[in-house]
């Protein structure tokens, strides 16, 4: 059941999103990293986190198995409970761009329409799309964790790009291939991004 907000008014306190991202010296923008499991998204995002802490700037990486943990742990992997954790990741996005902060998201997000769903709810000016492309193949060698495997086994379902379909963004600001870019240059390239729509 859905919960009847008609008498919940939304609050729009003196301090904007404007003065927030003067008093930080930035723009706050959402780097939306997709693609497979094994593809390199939280590498890359970590990465880039990292070289905007060092250049005194506010970011922070929303990872997928950290909101799992948190604040989507009562959501399953069928096509509902994804869009659901998805919808949720990106009404938090929206705050967190209010606050002024630069967003570095980093899921698989593997429909387009849960992604565009996302684009729709923060606002196309502050969505940048960036797919981590990388062979299934590559993935697959690179997975410590072993779920490929398992996957392949059948012990997990719906996974990714084994038993569930993943859909490759049509138009990303940005491609990555992974299986031909060193993670440093993979960084890099998203960097550049963030410094042009980021940086004063």
């Amino acid at each position: 059941m859905v919960n009847d907000i008609r008498n919940v008014i939304a609050f729009q306190g003196v301090i904007e999103r404007s003065l927030r991202e003067k008093f930080l010296a930035q723009r706050s923008k959402v780097f939306w990293l997709t693609g497979l499991s094994g593809a390199g998204k939280s590498t890359i995002a970590h990465g880039l986190e990292e070289l905007l802490f060092a250049e005194g700037r506010f970011a922070y990486v929303f990872d997928g198995d950290n909101i799992r943990h948190g604040l989507c742990r009562d959501l399953g992997f069928s096509q509902e409970d994804r869009k659901e954790n998805i919808r949720r990741i990106a009404e938090m996005l929206r705050l967190f761009l209010d606050a002024g902060i630069i967003c570095i998201a980093a899921f698989i997000s593997p429909l387009k329409k849960d992604r565009e769903m996302v684009r729709e709810i923060i606002g196309s000016d502050n969505f940048i799309e960036i797919f981590i492309s990388c062979s299934l193949a590559v993935c697959e060698q690179r997975d410590i964790k072993g779920f490929y495997k398992l996957a392949r086994a059948g012990t997990i379902k719906n996974y990714t790009g084994v038993s569930s379909p993943y859909e490759p963004p049509s138009f990303p600001d940005l491609i990555i291939e992974t299986d031909k870019t060193n993670i440093k240059d993979s960084i890099l390239q998203v960097y550049n991004i963030a410094k042009q729509q980021c940086f004063f």
